[in-house]
């Protein structure tokens, strides 16, 4: 057993980062300003985005963008079950009601093929999550949504640095939807970054994350600026700072590095458990994609042990392992078991994922010695619990 534990998770923060921050607390200058512009500018261009907006999280981005498309009251969401709750609440905020579609059983993306049945005349747009970092199966939801005029928001809060068919999530001609998020492949301690190649709503977005002030307000501020300004519209309080940005300014130039390592020992991952019968290990799509590789999340057949799955995340905590629980299905939780109740048996394979998924530790900073010891302990405690 390893001496020290191993957390599921850590984020790679080198000296650039923390120079960056001090300079940052250094220069007075903590709050949104030039630095949160730099690393808008370099997101942008990493991913081929024609416009992103920096903002506090990927949940307040989901929020700003479901109000600037006018969603309310009677509309409805089409998403997947297996994601962060915000996924489905922020559309519960704004008055809409989410739809569920089930999940593909290996890659456990959404279904494409069930979306269609989902549509009605109140169908405003479908969210695909790109779970995992594996991007969805696009084409076809792309399809889907021209046929029925619907708009396509990417939930790519784990899709930093992933492609689909040789072009990177964020650049197509859909909403994507970043996290920054510190378990992220990509960190800026908190943060997010909505990417569209609409210049009216990344305008409409901008004015909402601060106030409803114009785009550049912070440099109302600066030696050139004036305090005056003026509210265009109500808003909110959803701006990134310069702290955090400070952050991701040097984490972006790492994140195809970051990748290839989370690659590797995910690869080793698939190599040493594939011959264990107790885990379903995840699969990939058959199209051209590069996998982001933000979770490593293998389903644990607990049919065939004498264990449940928070039962093997304890035992693995004992043997000096952290894992993640990514993640509870969205209509498992308490409220939505209440207010949005899903029919017995109409997602089946949502259903079959959320009592069996866990994270295993996948971030740059492991070393091989790491994955190993991953490996042997989860293999003890099947062992120890087979039936």
């Amino acid at each position: 057993m390893r001496s020290e534990f191993l957390p599921f998770s850590t984020p790679t923060l080198e000296d650039a980062e923390i120079n960056e921050v001090v300079d940052s607390l250094r220069s007075g200058w903590i709050t949104t300003g030039p630095k949160v512009k730099r690393f808008e500018d370099a997101f942008r261009a990493y991913v081929g985005a024609p416009y992103a907006v920096p903002l506090s999280s990927a949940t307040a981005g989901l929020h700003l963008t479901l109000l600037a498309l006018g969603i309310k009251e009677g509309d409805e969401i089409i998403t997947t079950p297996m994601t962060f709750a915000s996924t489905a609440s922020i559309p519960v905020l704004c008055g809409a009601k989410p739809v569920l579609v089930d999940i593909e059983p290996g890659t456990l993306n959404i279904d494409a093929g069930k979306i269609r049945a989902k549509i009605t005349p109140k169908t405003r747009a479908i969210i695909p999550v790109h779970f995992a970092g594996q991007s969805c199966d696009l084409d076809p939801i792309f399809a889907l949504a021209r046929e029925f005029g619907l708009t396509v928001i990417e939930d790519a809060a784990h899709a930093a640095g992933a492609e689909y068919k040789g072009k990177r999530i964020g650049s197509f001609d859909s909403i994507s939807i970043f996290s920054f998020h510190p378990n992220k492949n990509l960190t800026t301690g908190e943060g997010g970054m909505v990417c569209t190649p609409d210049e009216t709503l990344a305008e409409e977005v901008s004015l909402l994350k601060f106030h409803g002030m114009s785009r550049e307000a912070w440099k109302r501020f600066a030696a050139s600026g004036t305090p005056n300004c003026d509210i265009v519209l109500p808003g909110f309080k959803y701006n990134m700072m310069d702290i955090q940005a400070a952050i991701g300014i040097h984490q972006l130039p790492k994140l195809d590095r970051f990748i290839d390592r989370r690659t590797e020992i995910a690869a080793f991952y698939n190599q040493a458990l594939a011959d264990v019968a107790e885990l379903a290990l995840p699969a990939c799509g058959p199209y051209q994609q590069r996998h982001a590789w933000h979770l490593y999340t293998p389903l644990v057949r607990v049919e065939l042990l004498d264990i449940d799955r928070d039962g093997f995340m304890a035992e693995l905590k004992k043997l000096n392992i952290g894992t993640g629980l990514h993640y509870k299905a969205v209509h498992h939780h308490a409220w939505y078991r209440e207010h949005l109740p899903q029919p017995a048996g109409s997602l089946p394979n949502a259903d079959y994922a959320s009592d069996r998924i866990l994270s295993l530790p996948l971030f740059p900073k492991m070393t091989d010695e790491d994955a190993r010891d991953v490996v042997e302990a989860v293999k003890d405690v099947i062992v120890k619990f087979k039936k």
